[in-house]
C-alpha cells in the first residue's frame, strides 16, 4: 500500500517564511506542466505496479492558483492513471479567496473531498507583514463558499511566534479560527529557512520574532483551546475532532510508504528515499525525455530505517509502539533505545506504558532535543 504527494508549484504570491519549491504563476507553461506531471504519475505506476494508492495529497505552492480548466486536466488526469478507492481521503492545499465556485465543483466532481486552508492568522497587519495576499475577509467569504456547496472536511492551518506577534493578537487568532468549529486544525511555529525573505530581514535586523518563552506560552495556550473546543491533539502540530485525522499525513509520521510526484517531490519507496529535481525546467526536460525525473536516491540502512521510526514516531501523540518496532526491524525496541529512553524518562521529556513510547507535554516544547538523542544512540 502506498500513498501519494502530487507537487503544484506556482503561486500568485510568494510568502517571505516559505522554503517550499515555487514560482511565481505568471508567465509559466502551466499545461506543459500539468500534462508532464501527469507522464511522471504514468511512467511511475507502470514501472512500480502499484496495486493500490491509499490517499493522495496535492500541495504547493499554490495548487488552487491553477485555473477551473487546468484543474479540471490535472485532476481527470490523477483518477485516470492512480489506482485510487473512491471515497478514500483526497486533500487538495488551497489560499482563502482563490478558491471560487467554479473551482471547488471541480474539485468536487473528481473525488477531493479535503480541503487545507492555509490561513496562517486572522490578523490583517500580519498576513500583511508575512507576505499573504489574503485578508481575514477573503477567509470568512471562502467558508461561506464551502458551506453552500456543502463541503464538510475542512482543514485550517496557523502559523504562531509571528513577527511582532503578541499573545493577545494569537489568542484573537485562535478564537476565529476555532468559531468556524471545523473537523481539524494544524498550527506550527515560525521557523526561519535559508533562501527566504524572512531569514534575510533577520539577518538585516528588520525585525523580531517572539522569543521561545512567548513561543512555549503560545503553544501552551493553543493546546487548551483546542482541549476546550473538543478537539484531540494526535500529533505535536496537528488536532482533529476523532475519526478526521489526516490519514494522509499519518502515513509520514508512520514510517510508511508513499510517491512523490513533481517538481521537488520526495517519495519514499521500499528502503529507498529519492526526491525529484526541483528546478522546473530541469524537472520537466527529463519528462520530455520520457525519464523519471529523480535528482537524488538514497538507500536506508538498517539503522537509518529505525532512526526515522522514532523521530517521525514520536511526532504523534500515541508515539511509536514497541511490538510495531519489533515486527518491523526483528530486534526488540529496548535492545536498541533502552537506554536511552529511560534516561529521557527520568527527565520527565517521555512516557512509557510498557507498549508504547511517547513525548510529554514538557517534551513536546523540546522536541528536536528528544529526537536528536535517539539519532546518537548508535
Amino acid at each position: 500500500m502506498t500513498s501519494a504527494y502530487i507537487h503544484i508549484p506556482f503561486c500568485e504570491r510568494i510568502c517571505y517564511y516559505c522554503d517550499f519549491n515555487k514560482v511565481f504563476l505568471e508567465g509559466q507553461s502551466v499545461e506543459s506542466y500539468v500534462d508532464l506531471l501527469l507522464r511522471e504519475i504514468g511512467l511511475t505506476i507502470k514501472s512500480s505496479k502499484a496495486l493500490n494508492v491509499e490517499t493522495i495529497y496535492i500541495g504547493g505552492g499554490t495548487p488552487t492558483s491553477l485555473s477551473a480548466r487546468q484543474l479540471e486536466r490535472l485532476l481527470k488526469g490523477i483518477r485516470k492513471l492512480l489506482p485510487f478507492i473512491e471515497g478514500n481521503e483526497f486533500t487538495i492545499e488551497a489560499n482563502p479567496g482563490g478558491l471560487t465556485v467554479e473551482k471547488l465543483l471541480v474539485i468536487k466532481e473528481y473525488g477531493v473531498n479535503r480541503i487545507s486552508l492555509g490561513v496562517q492568522t486572522f490578523d490583517n497587519g500580519l498576513l500583511q507583514k508575512i507576505g499573504r495576499r489574503h485578508t481575514t475577509e477573503d477567509v470568512v467569504q471562502t467558508f461561506e463558499i464551502l458551506q453552500r456547496e456543502n463541503f464538510q472536511n475542512i482543514s485550517l492551518d496557523l502559523i504562531y511566534a509571528l513577527p511582532d506577534q503578541t499573545i493577545e493578537s494569537f489568542q484573537e487568532t485562535l478564537k476565529m479560527a476555532l468559531s468556524f468549529a471545523l473537523s481539524h486544525y494544524s498550527l506550527y511555529s515560525l521557523i526561519l529557512e535559508d533562501y527566504t525573505i524572512f531569514m534575510n530581514r533577520m539577518r538585516d535586523g528588520k525585525f523580531v520574532l517572539p522569543d521561545e518563552d512567548l513561543a512555549a506560552d503560545m503553544f501552551e495556550m493553543a493546546l487548551d483551546y483546542m482541549h476546550k473546543y473538543g478537539l484531540q491533539q494526535y500529533e505535536i502540530s496537528n488536532f482533529a475532532k476523532p475519526g478526521f485525522e489526516s490519514k494522509h499525513n499519518l502515513r509520514y509520521w508512520n514510517n510508511e510508504h508513499y510517491f512523490g510526484f513533481g517538481a521537488g517531490a520526495a517519495g519514499y519507496l521500499g528502503n529507498l528515499r529519492y526526491k525529484n529535481y526541483g528546478p522546473i525546467q530541469h524537472y520537466l526536460n527529463s519528462l520530455r525525455k520520457f525519464e523519471l525525473p529523480i535528482s537524488k536516491r538514497e538507500e536506508l540502512s538498517l539503522q537509518n530505517q529505525m532512526e526515522e521510526e522514532l523521530f517521525l514516531g514520536l511526532r504523534k501523540v500515541s508515539g511509536v509502539s514497541k511490538r510495531r518496532f519489533f515486527e518491523k526491524f526483528g530486534v526488540s525496541f529496548s535492545k536498541i533505545y533502552g537506554e536511552v529512553s529511560q534516561q529521557l524518562v527520568e527527565r520527565g521529556l517521555l512516557y512509557d506504558d510498557g507498549e508504547n513510547i511517547s513525548l510529554s507535554r514538557k517534551g513536546m516544547l523540546v522536541g528536536n532535543i528528544v529526537f536528536e538523542k535517539f539519532l546518537l544512540t548508535f
